[in-house]
């Protein structure tokens, strides 16, 4: 297990996969200048970027948070047994997810919060399991909380959405309505303080509703940013977006946003889907940025 530590306030890995991106760069990336991505060969390959495919390499991974007061589990990945065929990557997954939470020291019992920073599909999955037929939370004691601008924006209840898009609609009814018809979810408006600890922030661009999760414990910090950033060569070249944001003009200033935040807080990043070592410190670059990446200490439960 990797696990870093913002002063008492220990942060764990919890891998769900790790591969090349179902598209190639121009396909993913928007706005992306070929010349300028090639300067980055050197540290990408072979770890983040697989030349011969022409596609990133991401992962895709919760963070397992845990202070003295709250066991978290922060984005749920894309879950088993779910239907994406539209992304090849995350249909029909069958992998050791919740064998390699428990790994780590936590059962489903023990998270007693679940953030999703948005709900995109791969964000979403683990917070429902088959149950004998019928998607049910996977956390039974866990307040699960979603931005109400997002959960709002992808209820497919309203107008003809379900029509429109009917894979959005599958991923909110397996993977959120079970959450809300339980009475588990908590839809939060604006800016939200878990505890004196953690605070969510709205951070639109990626999706109306994305939000972020701030961490300052000790004197030591950390941002959780979910899809503000999707590959560490955003960090040079913060003003490309990926294919999947949705507002392209705030998805730059919530990503640039981030970055001050870090160089300024001497906070760690940590990504949804940065390939290893996951996590990183953020220097200021000129007038850009650059990452410095912290290792994990391994640490076996």
């Amino acid at each position: 297990m990797q696990t870093w530590t913002i002063g008492a306030t220990t942060v764990t890995r919890i891998e769900e996969q790790v591969a090349p991106n179902d598209s190639t760069v121009e396909s993913f990336l928007s706005g992306v200048v070929r010349e300028r991505f090639d300067r980055h060969l050197p540290w990408m390959v072979p770890v983040h970027f697989d030349p011969a495919a022409d596609k990133l390499i991401t992962s895709n991974h919760s963070w397992l948070i845990r202070t003295n007061h709250h066991t978290i589990l922060l984005d749920t990945c894309a879950g088993n047994h779910k239907e994406r065929p539209w992304l090849p990557r995350f249909h029909q997954l069958n992998v050791p997810f919740l064998e390699r939470l428990r790994a780590a020291g936590a059962e489903p019992e023990d998270i007693d919060i679940v953030l999703c920073t948005h709900l995109h599909a791969d964000h979403i999955g683990w917070n429902t399991r088959l149950d004998n037929g019928r998607w049910v939370p996977t956390f039974p004691n866990a307040r699960y909380l979603f931005s109400r601008i997002e959960h709002d924006h992808w209820d497919p209840s309203v107008g003809d959405r379900r029509a429109k898009a009917p894979g959005r609609a599958g991923s909110y009814d397996d993977s959120v309505l079970p959450v809300m018809e339980a009475g588990q979810a908590v839809l939060l408006d604006g800016t939200h303080a878990i505890d004196d600890r953690m605070l969510i922030e709205p951070a639109p661009g990626h999706t109306p509703g994305h939000v972020v999760l701030k961490l300052a414990d000790g004197g030591h910090n950390a941002l959780f940013c979910g899809d503000v950033l999707h590959h560490p060569v955003q960090v040079y070249e913060p003003g490309w977006n990926s294919r999947f944001c949705e507002l392209p003009d705030e998805a730059r200033a919530s990503r640039r946003k981030a970055l001050e935040h870090c160089c300024e807080k001497h906070a760690l990043l940590f990504p949804t889907h940065f390939a290893a070592p996951y996590v990183a410190a953020i220097r200021p670059d000129g007038e850009g940025f650059r990452p410095e990446f912290v290792a994990a200490a391994t640490a076996d439960f």
